[in-house]
């Protein structure tokens, strides 16, 4: 496969990740399926959510480069080296857009939703975030690996099944946008110094 068509391929693979990803990270600000956290947004919304890392890191950051990176390849094996340099800033931006969404979603997931539940120190209902653990504390203790822990959230409903899919689809978008930006840097790279090819008449 020439670095044309290659680069044509990855910007195609990119723009339903993004899609995904930007969708994914919109439900998120409704938790639960529930419309009241989102008057709270600071109060009732996990904060990772509102770091929009699948809106802007995923979605935004790599759906630009895509439209670049896929119009570079139209042509197949007959774009120029010029245009192969540019998909290699564009590609750039892009792994910097996924490295932001990836890594909020490990935030989110690691530390857990927000959620109302009853914090037992005062013996009533409070929001907040009951499984909070730095990264450097993570451990298989975590709620993650214990849902029987889950109900420890009483609202909004199945929030932290609802916050580990969602987080879950925009680590896994961001992820895979991650290793197609930067199959394109290297890509574009041997496009760029070695020449793009070309039909042998």
């Amino acid at each position: 496969m020439c670095t044309g068509k290659c680069a044509k391929f990855i910007g195609f693979s990119l723009f339903p990740l993004c899609v995904i990803s930007i969708i994914s990270n919109v439900i998120q600000l409704f938790p639960g399926f529930e419309l009241d956290p989102i008057s709270k947004p600071g109060e009732q919304i996990t904060p990772e959510v509102l770091f929009l890392g699948g809106v802007i890191g995923g979605g935004i950051l790599v759906l630009i480069p895509a439209i670049h990176i896929q119009a570079t390849g139209r042509e197949g094996c007959c774009n120029n080296r010029c245009g192969m340099f540019l998909s290699i800033l564009f590609a750039a931006i892009g792994v910097a857009g996924s490295l932001y969404g990836f890594a909020v979603a490990i935030l989110g997931m690691v530390r857990g939703p927000t959620c109302e539940f009853l914090n037992t120190a005062v013996n009533r209902t409070e929001w907040g975030r009951p499984f909070y653990t730095d990264l450097e504390k993570f451990s298989n203790k975590s709620y993650l690996f214990n849902s029987e822990d889950w109900d420890t959230c009483e609202n909004p409903k199945d929030v932290v099944l609802f916050n580990i899919v969602l987080f879950s689809i925009v680590l896994s978008t961001t992820g895979i946008s991650l290793i197609l930006c930067t199959v394109q840097v290297v890509n574009g790279l041997f496009g760029c110094l070695c020449g793009t090819c070309g039909k042998k008449e």
